[in-house]
C-alpha cells in the first residue's frame, strides 16, 4: 500500500533535499514539526471533534523548553524535545479533565478559549516571558555535540524524519488497537460505546493526552529550528493551521499529516514570494479544490490511486 511507505518517503526525499539544497533545511524542519502537531489534531478529528486552541500545547511546550534551558544551560536537544513532549502530556492532562466531557462546538471554543487566555498571559508577564517580543532559545549541543548552525539544523532534520517514521508507524498500530478503534466510536455512537462498558470521557480524555504531546513535541522542534519562542505560537490564527494541515492531509492516516504540512508550508512560502499580501487566498482556492477532489484528503487520495486496477 502507498500510505504504508509514504512516511519512509517523505522522510528520505525531505532528509535528500535537505542535503542537496541546505537552504531548504528550516522550511522543511518547520513543516515536519507542524506535521506533529496536525497529526495531534487529527486523532481528535477521527473522534469527531476539532479544537482550535491546540497551537497553546506547542506554544508551552516552546516556553518549557526555553525555561530549561535557562536553568540548565547545556541541556541536550534531544532532551528539550522529550521536555516539549512531557510539558504536552502534562498540559493536556489537566486541561482535557476539564474539556474532554464536551463534544461538537462547545469543545472547540472551550479549547479556543484556553489558549487564548495562555496567548494574553504570555503577552502580560514581560519580565517572566519576554511579553510579545518572546525569549531567545540559544542553540543547545545535539547528542553531546555543539555544532555550528548549519549542521545543527542537518542533525535536527535527521532526528525529525526518523521521528516522522516512527510517529506514524506507532499511531498507525494505536489506530488499530481497541482503544484507538473506540475512539473512532465517539464519533459515531458514543452511547453505544458505553453501553459496551467503556467510558467515553475516558477514551476521550486518553485521545486529547497523546494529542495534545504530539503538539508539545512539536512545539519544541519549532522552538529549536526558530531560535525563539513568542505567544504568537499559541495564537488561534495557528490552530487554524494545524486544523487546515489536518484537512489537507487526511485523518485516515498518520502520514495524511506530514503530507499535508509539507504541502502546506511550501505552498504558503511560494504563494508568500509571488503573491505577497494575498497568499491567504491561494491557501482558500486550494482548501475548496481539494474538499471536491479529494474531501478524504492527500492521504486518501494516495490510497485510491494505488488501489486501481493495473493492466497486466
Amino acid at each position: 500500500m502507498v500510505t504504508r511507505w509514504t512516511p519512509w518517503a517523505i522522510a528520505l526525499c525531505a532528509l535528500a533535499a535537505g542535503l542537496a539544497f541546505p537552504w531548504l533545511k528550516t522550511p522543511l524542519i518547520i513543516a515536519l514539526s507542524y506535521g506533529f502537531a496536525a497529526l495531534g489534531v487529527s486523532i481528535l478529528i477521527r473522534a469527531g471533534q476539532v479544537s482550535f486552541g491546540h497551537a497553546g500545547f506547542t506554544c508551552l511546550a516552546g516556553y518549557a523548553a526555553v525555561a530549561l534551558t535557562r536553568r540548565w544551560p547545556a541541556t541536550d536537544a534531544l532532551v528539550l524535545l522529550a521536555a516539549g513532549a512531557g510539558a504536552g502530556l502534562v498540559s493536556g492532562f489537566l486541561v482535557g479533565l476539564f474539556v474532554a466531557r464536551y463534544r461538537a462546538i462547545f469543545f472547540g471554543m472551550l479549547n479556543l478559549a484556553l489558549s487564548m487566555v495562555l496567548f494574553s498571559v504570555l503577552g502580560k508577564f514581560y519580565d517572566l516571558t519576554g511579553g510579545t517580543d518572546g525569549l531567545r532559545l540559544e542553540r543547545p549541543p545535539l547528542a553531546g555535540q555543539v555544532l555550528e548552525r548549519a549542521p545543527f539544523e542537518t542533525a535536527l532534520l535527521v532526528v525529525a524524519v526518523v521521528l516522522v517514521v516512527a510517529c506514524c508507524g506507532a499511531i498507525r498500530r494505536f489506530y488499530a488497537a481497541p482503544l484507538g478503534q473506540a475512539l473512532v466510536a465517539i464519533k459515531t455512537n458514543e452511547v453505544r460505546l458505553e453501553y459496551l462498558g467503556l467510558s467515553a470521557c475516558r477514551v476521550f480524555l486518553t485521545g486529547y493526552v497523546i494529542s495534545a504531546t504530539l503538539c508539545g513535541f512539536s512545539g519544541a522542534m519549532f522552538a529549536l529550528i526558530q531560535g525563539l519562542v513568542t505567544p504568537e505560537m499559541g495564537y488561534w490564527v495557528r490552530s487554524g493551521e494545524y486544523v487546515f494541515i489536518a484537512i489537507l492531509g487526511g485523518s485516515a492516516q498518520p502520514v495524511g499529516a506530514f503530507l499535508g504540512a509539507v504541502a502546506f508550508e511550501f505552498l504558503k512560502l511560494f504563494a508568500s514570494a509571488v503573491l505577497t499580501g494575498t497568499w491567504q487566498l491561494v491557501i482558500g482556492v486550494v482548501l475548496l479544490v481539494l474538499i471536491f477532489a479529494a474531501p478524504s484528503g492527500l492521504s486518501a487520495l494516495l490510497a485510491r490511486l494505488d488501489a486501481r486496477p493495473r493492466k497486466a
